[in-house]
C-alpha cells in the first residue's frame, strides 16, 4: 500500500515523496480514509507511529479541495510548546507546495506575531491551551469558522491539568465540527471526554495494549544512584553512540547532568520547564545539527522532540509510569528504524522498573559494564539537596543587599 492509494491532492503527494515516506505506517492506513470522510475518530496512537501525518494529511486534503474563507479553519491543540512547534513544523513541510498558512501559538515567545497571526485568519493553528485563552481575551482571536478540531495526546493534557482550559476553549468553538482525539492511552476520563467531543466516532487502536515499538534494543543498568553520571560518561567513552536523548525525573538533575557531561569534554544542553523558550529552540536545533551529542530533558519538556535519526535514549532515572517509559524510549527507532534504549537502574528503582516489565510482561535484559568501578566513590556530588540549594540561594540574596562598609577615597 503506498501514499496515492488515498487519492490525496498531488501537492501532498509531492511533498510526501520529497519527505522520503513511502509506505503509510498501521496508524495512518486506519486513520486517513475515515478523517478523509468527515468523521469524527478516536485513535489510541504511541509516540513514533506517524500520527502527525495521520491527522494533517487528510486535513491539508480538505483545506486544498474547499474554497478558502480567510478565516482560521483548523485547530490543533497540544500540551506543550515542543510539541506544538513539531506539529506546525510537520504542517510546513507537508504543505509546502501548497497556500496552506498556519501559525503555532505557545508561551514563552511574544503575543505580537502569534496575535497578527490569528488576525491574518491563518489556515491552521496549532495550539497549547494557556497561551490560546490568553488570546481569547480579546476579540481577534475568535475561531467562528472553524471546521475542524484536534486533540493531541490528550491524555497527557489531562495529567498537566489542562481539562479545565479544554472546556473554555471549547465554549468557543462552534458545535458543528469534526473533532480528532489521539491519545496514548485510554483511560477513563478520556473516554468521557470522548463521549461528551465526538459525534459517533470511528475509534482506532483502543483496545491494543501500549507496548514499545519494534527496532528497540531494550536494557537495563543496575547502578548505585550515585554513580549513573559516570557510568554514562563511560558508555559515551566507549562506545560509537552517535546522538543521545537523557531522561531525568526533575529539572535540577537535567542541569546537573548537562553540567557534568560539559564538564568532561561531551557536548550537552538540556530542555526542561524553567529553561526560556528560545533557550529550549536553541538547544533543540543544536542537537538535531549534530552540534550537541546529549540532550537532557525533563518528560514533560520532551514532548514533541522528533528526531528522525536518533540513536540512543537513556533513562536516566527510571519513569515510575510504564506509558512514559513507552514515550521515552519511542523517541528512538522511528518509522520502523533501529535503536536502543539503555535505563539506568539504581537500587531504589527496581520496584518501578518491575512495574514496567509487567506492563510489558517481559523482562529487560540486565547488563554489567566490564571495567567500571561499581565500587569506587563519586569525585563529586550529582544532586545538591533543595533544602541546601535554598539555604545557599538565600546566602547569596543576604550577601548581594549587605551594604559596603568600605571607605571611598
Amino acid at each position: 500500500m503506498s501514499f496515492t492509494s488515498f487519492n490525496l491532492h498531488a501537492n501532498l503527494l509531492r511533498a510526501v515523496d520529497e519527505m522520503g515516506f513511502t509506505i503509510p505506517t498501521a496508524i495512518q492506513k486506519e486513520t486517513i480514509p475515515p478523517v478523509l470522510g468527515g468523521r469524527d475518530l478516536v485513535a489510541c496512537a504511541v509516540t513514533g507511529s506517524g500520527k502527525t501525518a495521520a491527522f494533517l494529511l487528510p486535513i491539508l486534503h480538505r483545506l486544498l479541495n474547499s474554497r478558502r474563507t480567510g478565516a482560521t479553519r483548523v485547530l490543533v491543540l497540544a500540551p506543550t510548546r515542543e510539541l506544538a512547534a513539531q506539529i506546525d513544523e510537520h504542517r510546513r513541510d507537508l504543505a509546502r507546495h501548497t497556500a496552506i498558512s498556519g501559525a503555532a501559538i505557545f508561551g514563552g515567545v511574544g503575543l505580537g506575531p502569534q496575535e497578527q497571526a490569528l488576525r491574518r485568519g491563518v489556515d491552521v493553528v496549532v495550539a497549547t491551551p494557556g497561551r490560546l485563552l490568553d488570546h481569547f481575551r480579546f476579540p481577534y482571536a475568535r475561531l467562528t469558522g472553524l471546521e475542524v478540531l484536534v486533540l493531541d495526546e490528550a491524555d497527557r493534557m489531562l495529567d498537566m491539568g489542562f481539562l479545565p482550559d479544554i472546556r473554555r476553549i471549547l465554549r468557543q468553538l462552534p458545535t458543528r465540527r469534526q473533532t480528532l482525539l489521539f491519545s496514548a492511552t485510554i483511560p477513563g476520563p478520556i473516554v468521557a471526554l470522548a463521549r461528551e467531543l465526538l459525534r459517533d466516532p470511528v475509534t482506532i487502536n483502543v483496545e491494543r495494549r501500549a507496548v514499545s515499538a519494534s527496532g528497540i534494543t531494550e536494557t537495563a543498568y543496575p547502578v548505585p544512584q550515585a554513580l549513573k553520571s559516570a557510568l554514562l560518561l563511560e558508555l559515551l567513552q566507549r562506545r560509537d553512540i552517535r546522538s543521545v536523548l537523557a531522561f531525568t525525573r526533575t529539572k535540577h538533575r537535567a542541569n546537573r547532568l548537562a553540567e557534568f557531561l560539559t564538564r568532561h569534554g561531551v557536548q550537552s544542553d538540556r530542555i526542561h520547564g524553567n529553561r526560556s523558550q528560545p533557550q529550549r529552540t536553541q538547544a533543540l536545533a543544536r542537537f538535531k545539527s549534530g552540534a550537541v551529542k546529549v540532550l537532557v530533558a525533563t518528560d514533560i519538556a520532551a514532548r514533541g522532540i522528533d528526531i528522525s535519526e536518533l540513536s540512543h535514549v537513556v533513562n536516566f532515572d527510571v519513569p515510575k509510569d510504564p506509558h512514559d517509559y513507552i514515550h521515552r524510549i519511542g523517541r528512538t527507532a522511528r518509522a520502523e528504524a533501529v535503536g536502543d534504549a539503555l535505563t539506568f537502574v539504581a537500587h531504589d528503582e527496581e520496584a518501578e522498573l518491575k512495574t514496567i516489565e509487567q506492563h510489558l510482561d517481559r523482562r529487560i535484559e540486565r547488563v554489567t559494564v566490564p571495567g567500571f568501578d561499581y565500587q569506587s566513590r563519586p569525585a563529586e556530588r550529582f544532586e545538591v539537596p533543595l533544602a541546601e540549594r535554598l539555604a545557599r540561594h538565600r546566602a547569596r540574596t543576604r550577601a548581594a543587599r549587605a551594604p559596603s562598609h568600605g571607605r571611598s577615597g
